[in-house]
């Protein structure tokens, strides 16, 4: 009797996880290339999250994606942490090796990245300063990437002073603190704008930052995609600059992890953001 190969497994751990759109687009990209493998949802407590993630690989999987409350925790867990995730203080991919060891990366960046090249092409990081609402983890994923791309100087600001300057302990010079209530004024020659906060999203009240002092020609990206478009979208569309949903952020970042679970780079195009949409 011949023993056949195991079908690769991967998934998504958080608590809880059964709004994430994640399976969605994992399962899509596994049947659009016609690929063996299953991608599920796994709540697991913050508690059990050690055990759990140990024993998974035993079962046949090959990786995860991570998300709240782990993302941070997960770094205590890994053999093995890449200097980005190390920087972002956060993970949120795994890959369990052959050879045993957890291996955590943070693709949270170049998704965000690649989802502003992708939907605002002609945006030039360079030439201005960028804007930043919020400091939490994915603030810090955002700040990460737009020192690597150039930006010259990052305002940040956050509702909390002490999370802000923390991360700008950790990220040096470009990084430029403000109190909340200055954000609306820091907008005047802004290039680039984002919301990395939770405001705005369904559910929850919406970000009160001014836009009136917006340059027409800025690019404005909000994390949030549930809606897709947000009220700070909105207004700012209507003051003239370039808007762009968190949704592309979403399917970029979870593009590295699938090629190294399923042997195979999927395509982020308009066909996988409406699969997802149609979840």
């Amino acid at each position: 009797m011949s023993e056949h190969p195991r079908i690769p497994l991967a998934g998504v751990i958080g608590h809880p996880i059964a709004h994430s759109r994640s399976p969605a687009l994992h399962n899509y990209w596994l049947r659009r290339y016609g690929l063996k493998g299953h991608y599920v949802p796994i709540d697991i407590a913050p508690m059990e999250l050690a055990e759990m993630v140990q024993t998974l690989p035993r079962l046949g999987f090959v990786g995860l994606n991570v998300t709240i409350p782990h993302k941070e925790a997960i770094l205590q867990i890994a053999d093995i942490v890449t200097d980005r995730a190390a920087l972002i203080g956060a993970a949120n991919t795994l890959i369990f090796r052959k050879d045993g060891k957890i291996h955590a990366d943070n693709t949270d960046g170049s998704g965000f990245i690649a989802n502003l090249r992708q939907n605002a092409p002609k945006w030039e990081p360079t030439s201005g300063p960028a804007v930043v609402l919020g400091a939490g983890g994915a603030a810090r994923a955002v700040v990460a990437a737009l020192v690597e791309v150039g930006v010259p100087e990052i305002r940040l600001t956050n509702r909390t002073r002490p999370r802000a300057d923390a991360l700008r302990s950790d990220f040096g010079a470009k990084i430029h603190v403000y109190e909340w209530v200055q954000a609306g004024n820091l907008m005047d020659d802004a290039v680039t704008v984002i919301n990395t906060t939770s405001l705005g999203m369904t559910g929850k009240l919406d970000l009160p930052v001014s836009l009136h002092r917006l340059n027409p020609g800025a690019l404005v990206n909000d994390l949030v995609y549930t809606p897709l478009k947000t009220q700070f979208l909105i207004e700012a569309e209507a003051q003239g600059a370039k808007v762009v949903d968190g949704l592309g952020m979403l399917l970029h970042q979870a593009a590295p992890g699938f090629e190294r679970w399923f042997g195979l780079r999927p395509e982020v195009d308009e066909a996988t953001r409406q699969a997802v949409l149609s979840a």
